[in-house]
């Protein structure tokens, strides 16, 4: 789209070993815990460059946020690498006592989120580890769009008091943020202004919704588009300010439908601007194998599902 420059293409996952490559060298508090998937979340080269400060726990995902934990008593501020699957659904008993409820200083960084996990099948792609940790109190909840997003995202979180959850993917898709843009924890990013429809997207259904947003203006209609990087807290003001604006909102995600990102802006507009609304994600449904576009498709998470959406939720303003 002429509106956005694509820099390249990259995986957001190389993004978070950039992040955690460059903390290394920055902050001797940052230690990092990998449960036998170094190379997958590309913690390579903090591996390499500091192997005082990095920890091989092996397939042990529990013992690993343990692990973590105990190591913010001492001030280090840790952080874990698996896929989301691992990080979230394997885990959620330790990360709910160990983590939140103690308010620990954990950072729980997720690879191979969603369908775009492609190939390896429904028993890796998790689609709901959004709403399990969005759910736990003092949890914030992070899903950046592009490399860039995701390396600034992976140094912000280093500098926030608190447990955080990083999601990112492994497909290369473009990068097309600011490099030098600094990342604001909890503030939305109006990516494209516009009067007809909000659009608000998270991780890798952002370029999506700026390639419908194409397809919506050879339409005739003007789409405002909102990038959410942080699910939790949520930027209720930019949300409300844009919906305020153009009387409909469409949600999009990689998640889904239910515990979403959809579900956050659902529950700020039943209290506070009852508006049209139409949700694009996974409609209660585990995920198969493919690759990642034909399940993006099949499961009608796609660029021209955001049209079909937008142009649903206009009819009924």
């Amino acid at each position: 789209m002429k509106d956005f420059e694509i820099q390249d293409y990259k995986d957001t996952r190389s993004g978070f070993g950039a992040g955690l490559s460059e903390l290394g060298k920055t902050n001797p508090n940052v230690v990092a815990l990998c449960a036998d998937l170094t190379g997958s979340l590309k913690m390579d080269a903090f591996q390499k460059e500091h192997p005082d400060r990095f920890f091989q726990v092996g397939i042990a995902e529990a013992n690993m946020i343990g692990m973590a934990a105990g190591l913010t008593i001492g001030g280090k501020i840790p952080f874990t690498g698996t896929f989301a699957n691992f990080s979230t659904g394997r885990v959620y008993d330790q990360i709910r006592q160990s983590v939140a409820y103690s308010e620990k200083n954990v950072k729980i960084c997720a690879s191979h989120a969603g369908l775009t996990l492609g190939e390896d099948g429904a028993t890796h792609q998790i689609l709901e580890d959004i709403g399990l940790m969005k759910m736990l109190p003092n949890m914030t909840v992070i899903s950046p769009c592009d490399y860039n997003e995701t390396k600034a995202a992976t140094i912000a979180i280093a500098e926030h008091d608190g447990p955080v959850y990083l999601r990112f993917g492994r497909p290369k898709v473009p990068n097309f943020t600011d490099p030098n843009k600094k990342f604001e924890i909890g503030k939305g990013d109006v990516l494209r202004e516009g009067k007809d429809v909000t659009i608000i997207a998270t991780g890798h259904l952002v370029w999506k919704a700026i390639e419908a947003a194409e397809v919506l203006l050879a339409k005739g209609i003007n789409p405002e588009i909102i990038n959410i990087h942080t699910i939790k807290p949520l930027d209720e003001k930019t949300v409300l300010d844009s919906i305020s604006k153009t009387k409909c909102v469409v949600t999009a995600e990689e998640h889904m439908v239910n515990g979403g990102l959809g579900d956050s802006i659902a529950q700020i507009l039943s209290k506070k601007m009852p508006t049209p609304m139409e949700y694009v994600a996974v409609n209660d449904s585990f995920g198969e194998s493919g690759t990642g576009e034909e399940l993006l498709t099949k499961y009608n998470i796609n660029t021209i599902d955001i049209v079909n959406a937008v142009e649903k939720v206009i009819s009924r303003k």
